[in-house]
């Protein structure tokens, strides 16, 4: 089956020329112009050889061939004027494309989309619509230079030595139709090129963007992994599309040159009383016309036309909605509360579930977490405590997907939470560490990081406000001031980091201890601005309030955690009554 994409610009450039059949009249009237000395060429080369310089009559020889450079001269001048109504019939047809392109633009920046995205939008489609004006002239200028040539050829030989037209249809008509009949594959196979290329582009500028964060959670083996998958890949599309494209080779030994071989065979062996001339004419048709209109024809559809239906094909796709049956390719199943986009912080939970999860670094001795098994459900707020080194970090990296289980499996609403690409843990999930990541840039950037869409200053006054951050608003000069993180306190970086996490669409939030340089009325406010915004919320502990407040208290000691309420857990947990009664022997302290 023909690619989405080029049967959408097939139907659309058909569509364009029936819109406009006078002027592609013009095209062809010129076009055949332009083809006069292709069938001229052989008779006026037979005639001085037979009758002229054979004959003894040079001047005749002579006079035929100026015969021939007159009609040249005539084919030139069709050229200009085919060249003028290609352009006639091309220039309207980018017109209509940058129209779309702008009236797209429009309206995704009208519907909330990003500046940022709209500019480079425009970049690229323009460049898009270049390539298509360019691929398109050229291909039409081609597909008709190479039907009146061929036919010319076929006439001009016919009419010289019938039966040397056989042996020269035959083989162009067999290698010149097996080409595009393949085309379809090609196309196929150049479409997947594309998008792999595509592929590796956007997985590279993406490791690149994170490598500080990649580097801050050891995931550098991982981020090789799906590297190195994605440049297999693009690997295998360039091999495939490099076999398809061998076919042209073929297409111009069948076409190209098999018909001269042939000819002179039949020349040797089977022709009776042909003269000089005239095999010198039909030599000359295939030598000068069939075999340069043969490849011209070749590589154009194979290079400029397969270029021309890829990319009208990809912009049409950007500038509006896919036809029936061309969605996008299919991503590892989510659950469809995951998979609608949501709006700021009005977004249910997510269900955790940890099967039997156990976890160890690569070449680590012992298990870190082992056999954990944990259910939270959707909207729940759990917080886990523990000692130092007891592994609380790794469980939050486990839950937010920075880190894959050694065995069991992480279940993020029933689905495994290694089989979800980044970009849907990204919606689902926001995970803050203990550093918080702050980057030099305007306030309104930092807090919209993670938003889904731009976030209008009426949330960001909601966010400022429940996380007090209206001092810093101040001082940075509003939402559009610039943002040193060098001049940050700690704590103020992990507020941005809690205000963006509060902003986005994610449904689970992990936090690592992502208030432990806050003071506690600044701590306990940041919590409860957590708290009270709707979804799954999972806390690593730093101080004893987030596990009072919270739904459930997990307990890791080291060997089967426990979980229960706060209240359970003092009846039940030694550990916990103690880091109790630690957190509160602190909190005393003046």
């Amino acid at each position: 089956m023909r690619p989405a994409g080029s049967r959408t610009a097939g139907q659309y450039l058909r569509q364009r020329l029936r819109g406009d059949r006078r002027t592609l009249i013009r095209v062809l009237v010129w076009t055949g112009v332009e083809s006069l000395p292709a069938f001229a060429a052989g008779h006026a080369v037979a005639l001085a050889v037979d009758r002229g310089f054979l004959a003894g009559a040079p001047l005749v020889g002579v006079g035929w061939l100026a015969l021939l450079a007159a009609v040249s001269a005539v084919g030139a001048f069709g050229a200009r004027g085919a060249l003028l109504s290609t352009a006639a019939v091309v220039e309207p047809l980018r017109d209509a494309l940058v129209t779309r392109t702008v009236e797209a633009t429009l309206r995704h920046a009208l519907t909330g989309g990003r500046m940022e995205q709209d500019r480079s939008g425009v970049a690229r489609l323009t460049r898009q619509v270049e390539i298509v004006r360019e691929a398109a002239g050229s291909l039409l200028a081609v597909v008709c230079r190479f039907a009146f040539s061929f036919v010319g050829v076929c006439v001009g030989t016919l009419t010289l030595e019938p039966t040397a037209a056989l042996l020269v249809f035959a083989p162009v008509a067999v290698g010149v139709g097996c080409y595009l009949v393949s085309l379809r594959g090609v196309v196929r196979a150049e479409m997947r090129s594309t998008l792999a290329t595509e592929s590796l582009a956007h997985e590279a500028w993406r490791l690149a963007a994170g490598l500080r964060d990649i580097t801050a959670y050891g995931l550098e083996e991982s981020a090789l992994l799906r590297f190195d998958d994605v440049a297999k890949e693009n690997a295998r599309a360039e091999i495939a599309l490099a076999r398809l494209t061998a076919l042209r080779t073929l297409a111009l030994g069948m076409g190209g040159w098999v018909p001269l071989v042939l000819v002179l065979l039949w020349a040797r062996w089977g022709a009776q009383g042909m003269s000089a001339g005239t095999v010198l004419g039909v030599l000359t048709y295939l030598a000068q016309n069939l075999r340069p209109a043969v490849q011209t024809l070749v590589q154009g559809v194979g290079t400029t036309g397969i270029r021309l239906f890829v990319t009208l094909g990809r912009l049409l796709d950007d500038l509006g909605p896919r036809p029936d049956g061309a969605g996008p390719a299919p991503t590892p199943a989510v659950p469809a509360s995951a998979s609608s986009t949501r709006a700021g912080n009005g977004a249910a939970g997510v269900e955790v579930v940890l099967e039997s999860v156990s976890f160890s670094y690569p070449g680590g001795a012992n298990d870190i977490l082992s056999g954990i098994d944990l259910r939270v459900a959707s909207g729940e707020h759990l917080a886990v405590v523990g000692p130092s080194g007891i592994g609380k970090s790794t469980l939050a990296s486990l839950v937010a997907g920075t880190h894959g289980p050694t065995r069991g499996r992480v279940l993020l609403d029933g689905v495994d939470l290694t089989s979800l690409t980044p970009a849907r843990q990204g919606a689902l999930r926001a995970y803050l560490p203990q550093e918080a990541y702050v980057f030099t840039g305007t306030l309104r950037e930092n807090l919209g990081y993670l938003a889904d869409g731009p976030a209008d200053d009426r949330r960001m006054d909601r966010a400022v406000t429940e996380f007090g951050l209206a001092d810093l608003v101040s001082t940075t000069g509003g939402y559009d001031g610039l943002v040193d993180p060098g001049a940050l306190s700690a704590g103020q970086r992990q507020l941005i980091a809690l205000a963006r996490a509060y902003l986005s669409p994610a449904r689970l939030i992990v936090l690592d201890e992502a208030t432990c340089h806050m003071d506690p009325v600044t701590e306990s406010r940041a919590e409860e601005a957590m708290r009270e915004r709707p979804g799954t919320l999972v806390v690593i502990a730093h101080r004893m309030s987030s596990a009072r407040t919270a739904d459930r208290v997990m307990v890791l000691d080291g060997g089967a955690p426990r979980i229960g309420s706060h209240h359970r857990m003092l009846a039940e947990s030694d550990l916990y009554r103690d880091l109790v009664g630690l957190w509160s022997a602190k909190s005393a302290t003046p």
